[in-house]
Order: C-alpha cells, then sequence, then structure tokens
C-alpha cells in the first residue's frame, strides 16, 4: 500500500446479513485504473476515512513502514523459493512450509496497514486488521522451530546464507515498524494488537532466520567480540 492509495482500500461498506458469505474480514473494494494521480505532489495524502494529512504524518509513516517490511518478507520468501530446488533431502518440504507462513504474513501485513491507515473512529467491524489469532499462531509456529533448534550461547550475526540475511534484515525493519506503531499507541492512536504482533513478528522473523539455516545446513555467524580490529582475533566464519 503507497501513500496515496489509501483511499483505494476504501472504508469497507456495511453488508446486509448474510450477504458476507461466511467472510471474517470485508473483500478489498478498489479498482487501480491508473498508478499516478497527482494528487499527492502537494505532499498530503488522504487516510482511508478520507481525511487530508501531510505524508509525514506518524500515522504514514507506521504503515509505509509495515509496507517495507511486507516488501522484505517477499523477498525473502522468494529468496526461499529459489533455494528449494537445491535444499538438502528431507528438509525441501520444511522450508515449503515456511515459505507459505511468509506468504500468509504478507496477507497479515496488509490487514495491518488497512487498519492502519484508519483513523479509530472510522474502523468498520470487517475491516481487515491483525487480532489475537495471528498472534498466537506465530507464537505456536516459534515453539514448533525452537524445538529443531540448539539453544544459543551467543548473539548472531546476520548471514550464512542468502536467505538468513534476508529474514534478518526484515527482522530489523519489523522492529522499526514496532517502534513507529509504540509511538501512535501511546497517542491512543494504534489498534491494540498491533504493536504485540509486530513484537511477535520480529521474534518469529528471529527464529525463522536459525530455522532456515539448520534447514539448509548452513553456518550460523555467532557474535565474538574479539573479532574486531581492536580485539585482533580472526573471525572464524
Amino acid at each position: 500500500m503507497s501513500d496515496d492509495d489509501t483511499r483505494g482500500t476504501g472504508a469497507p461498506r456495511a453488508k446486509a446479513e448474510g450477504e458476507s458469505g461466511g467472510r471474517v474480514f470485508s473483500a478489498p473494494k478498489i479498482t487501480i485504473n491508473r498508478v499516478y494521480t497527482r494528487q499527492g505532489d502537494g505532499g498530503l495524502t488522504r487516510l482511508v476515512g478520507g481525511q487530508l494529512v501531510p505524508k509525514d504524518d506518524a500515522r504514514i509513516e507506521t504503515y509505509g513502514t509495515v509496507d517495507e517490511l511486507n516488501a522484505l518478507v517477499g523477498a525473502a520468501r522468494q529468496t526461499l523459493i529459489e533455494l528449494l530446488p537445491g535444499a538438502p533431502a528431507g528438509s525441501a518440504e520444511r522450508l515449503s512450509d515456511l515459505g507459505r507462513t511468509l506468504l500468509r504474513v504478507q496477507h497479515e501485513l496488509f490487514n495491518l496497514g488497512s487498519i492502519l491507515a484508519t483513523l479509530p473512529e472510522d474502523v468498520h467491524p470487517k475491516q481487515p486488521r491483525v487480532t489475537q489469532s495471528e498472534i498466537e499462531l506465530l507464537e505456536a509456529e516459534m515453539d514448533r522451530c525452537q524445538a529443531d533448534l540448539a539453544p544459543l550461547r551467543s548473539f548472531v550475526l546476520p548471514g550464512g546464507s542468502r536467505l538468513n540475511a534476508d529474514l534478518h534484515v526484515a527482522r530489523t525493519v519489523c522492529r522499526r515498524a514496532e517502534r513507529c506503531c509504540v509511538r501512535l499507541a501511546q497517542a491512543g492512536h494504534a489498534d491494540p494488537q498491533a504493536v504485540g504482533y509486530l513484537n511477535r513478528l520480529s521474534d518469529a522473523l528471529f527464529v525463522w532466520s536459525r530455522w532456515a539455516a539448520a534447514l539448509l545446513g548452513t553456518p550460523e555467524i555467532l557474535w565474538e567480540p574479539d573479532a574486531s580490529a581492536s580485539g585482533g582475533r580472526t573471525p572464524s566464519a
């Protein structure tokens, strides 16, 4: 979701009883005929409720960072897909499961962007959002992955494989999105579940980076304080 396309998401209209066909959230109501509109050239954009706000508004910064995170999760997923043909025997299906999880996360992040692009008073009951269900599923997935991993004895550095590095980049941007969301929440302008979801997702991206390294058989690079110019020790990896 770009700064200028929040109007395209549309505040979901109310539906007649039974019209939703069992949907939890309203389906998108958008039509994109052209990408540029020139309406944002003055430094303003519109929220879902139609309010004009500066493009450097805290709310815009928050859902823009979530959008950046979504792109990075997509990049990590594409890296994973391209690794699958050469994955070690027995790991391909589990890596495929991770790929499906990352795609689900991308949908969840767009749901999160929808709610962050809306003032609390304009939120519709069926508007896409993240809930406690998403948070609990991330926790369950982390627990399953952690069962396969040895305890860490130091902090890890991003690297060892392209996928590991991609997931770490996504993790750091997720932390930035969380910080942006905390600022909104402190002012009473953020959905209650948004901060919790981003907090868990950043943890999950860390666990998935380690789990992917284990499945691919690639080394984890542990932090060695003396592997520095002043420490004088040659890095072990």
